[in-house]
C-alpha cells in the first residue's frame, strides 16, 4: 500500500461487545498457578485480564499463513510478512467486574512508515476504550509493527539488565505455557506454538514468548511486590525476543517518585521487555 493509502485507515473505528465470563478468568489463573484465586461474578476483573475477551474471531478459511487472520478487515492490509505487538500503554479509571457486559471501541490513531536495520517498517497505533454500563474503565493504546521476513536470525544487540534492581524472580516458561496463553487469547500466531514454523519460516531459534504474556507477568509481579496498591497507569515496550528455552527473570525497582520500573530478562542478563507501573 502507498503511504497515502495507509493514511486512509486513520480514524477507522469498530465496536465490539462481549461478556466477562468467569471461565477464562479461572483458566488464566490456573495457567499462572494461582490456586485460590477469587472467581465469582461481581468480583473485580484483574487489570489486563480484559485481554481474555474481544478475541479475534475468524474462520479457518480466513486465517493467513502465520496463523493470524488474513490482512485487511479493521487493520490495514500491510504486505510486510511479520506482525508483532511492539508496545502498549494503559490507564485504569475504574474496575471491570466478572460478569459485566463489556464494550470495546477501537480507533486507528496513526499509521507511519520508518526505515530500520531490517528495512521498511510500518507502525499502526490503535486506541481502545473498554468499559461497562458504569462507563469507561480502561483506555489502552497499542502499537503494532509490521516487518519484512528475515533471511536468517540476527542476534539483537546486548541490552543489559540494570545492576540496581531490587527484586528478581525466576519464572518458569515452557511450550505448554505458551500454548495455553495462545489458546486463552485466541492468538493463532504460529511463532508461539509451532516450532517448525517459528524456526524455518520466521527464522527464530525457538518458540517466542508472547509480548502480552511478558507484560501480564510483569504487571502481576509488581502487584506482588507492592501489595495493597492500585494501578493507575502501565506501559510496556518489547526490546528483544525472549524464547521458551531461556531462563526467564522478572525484575523491578522503585523510583523516587513512587513509580516501579519492571523488566523481563533472560539468563544472559539481557532485557526483553521493559515496563513502568504508576500507582494511584
Amino acid at each position: 500500500m502507498s503511504p497515502s493509502d495507509l493514511q486512509n485507515w486513520v480514524g477507522k473505528q469498530e465496536e465490539i461487545r462481549d461478556r466477562a465470563f468467569p471461565t477464562p478468568v479461572k483458566a488464566l489463573s490456573l495457567t499462572l498457578n494461582y490456586r485460590d484465586f477469587p472467581i465469582q461474578e461481581g468480583d473485580p476483573l484483574p487489570e489486563l485480564w480484559h485481554w481474555l475477551y474481544f478475541l479475534p474471531m475468524a474462520t479457518m478459511a480466513e486465517v493467513g499463513p502465520d496463523g493470524h487472520p488474513k490482512r485487511g478487515g479493521f487493520l490495514p492490509p500491510i504486505d510486510l510478512e511479520r506482525r508483532m505487538w511492539a508496545s502498549g500503554k494503559l490507564e485504569f479509571q475504574q474496575d471491570l467486574l466478572i460478569g459485566d457486559t463489556l464494550t470495546k471501541v477501537s480507533e486507528i490513531r496513526r499509521v507511519s512508515e520508518k526505515e530500520g536495520k531490517a528495512g521498511k517498517m510500518v507502525f499502526v497505533t490503535v486506541q481502545h476504550r473498554i468499559g461497562s454500563a458504569r462507563g469507561v474503565a480502561v483506555e489502552e493504546t497499542q502499537d503494532i509493527v509490521y516487518l519484512p521476513m528475515p533471511k536468517s536470525f540476527v542476534q539483537p544487540p546486548p541490552n543489559p539488565l540494570p545492576d540496581d534492581v531490587q527484586w528478581k524472580e525466576e519464572y518458569p516458561v515452557d511450550p505448554v505455557l505458551l500454548f495455553r496463553f495462545s489458546a486463552l487469547t485466541f492468538n493463532g500466531h504460529k511463532i508461539h506454538y509451532d516450532w517448525r514454523y517459528a524456526t524455518e519460516v520466521e527464522k527464530y531459534p525457538g518458540l517466542v514468548v508472547h509480548g502480552p504474556l511478558q507484560a501480564l507477568l510483569l504487571f502481576e509481579f509488581a502487584k506482588r511486590q507492592c501489595p495493597g496498591k492500585k494501578p493507575a497507569q502501565f506501559s510496556f515496550r518489547a526490546t528483544r525476543p525472549l524464547f521458551e528455552f531461556d531462563t526467564v527473570y522478572l525484575c523491578g525497582r522503585t523510583q523516587a517518585d513512587g513509580r516501579v520500573e519492571l523488566f523481563t530478562a533472560n539468563g544472559d542478563g539481557n532485557v526483553s521487555m521493559q515496563a513502568t507501573m504508576v500507582w494511584r
